[in-house]
């Protein structure tokens, strides 16, 4: 049994609710929720805590704070940017937000996730505003929902091999496949694998 003052449980379930969430906060964050004037004073709850082994800490991140258990089920991906469900544009890299999410909600592990904007790949269940789990891969089947860079720009679609070249395939009757041209910039940067929709 362990005995928490009652600002310390509260520190505890508000880290617990933020962690289950997929969003570990950072020190800064837990010094503004509860008023501190410093982080310091957050890292003492915080290492306290972990002392006690409610909650894990994970050195060297940032966000690295995880629930007791949680190990190798858990996986940290960061949010690198959007991607269209719809004409191609271009990513926004460089978000320094992370989610942590159990590893079996994704058919392949993904290395991060991007933000859906349209609405080209509905049939399929994608959705604008979803954050799609992506497998680095240069290669992909037939057939494959891929993350693609055409030109700088960044799309996902079903992608479609044809004697006379690439084709990227919406999965909404309102719009057009792209045909990839012979001399575009083109590349596969992933796999589909999944995807998360909050709210």
């Amino acid at each position: 049994m362990i005995s928490l003052s009652p600002q310390r449980a509260a520190i505890l379930e508000f880290l617990r609710e933020r962690i289950a969430a997929g969003a570990p906060p950072s020190l800064a964050e837990i010094a503004e929720a509860f008023g501190f004037a410093s982080r310091n004073a957050a890292q003492k709850h915080v290492q306290a805590l972990v002392a006690a082994g409610l909650i894990e800490l994970q050195t060297g991140q940032k966000r690295g704070l995880r629930l007791p258990g949680q190990g190798d089920r858990m996986t940290a991906l960061p949010v690198l940017g959007r991607v269209a469900a719809g004409v191609p544009i271009g990513a926004d890299i460089g978000s320094d937000r992370v989610l942590w999410l159990d590893r079996s909600l994704f058919s392949l592990r993904p290395d991060y996730l991007l933000r859906v904007e349209g609405d080209s790949m509905i049939d399929d269940g994608i959705l604008d505003g979803d954050l799609v789990g992506v497998h680095r891969s240069r290669e992909a089947r037939d057939g494959q929902i891929v993350v693609a860079r055409l030109d700088d720009a960044i799309t996902i679609k079903r992608l479609e091999h044809r004697p006379e070249g690439v084709r990227l395939l919406p999965r909404n009757r309102a719009h057009a496949p792209i045909v990839v041209a012979a001399d575009a910039d083109f590349s596969i940067e992933g796999l589909y694998c999944g995807l998360l929709r909050q709210g």
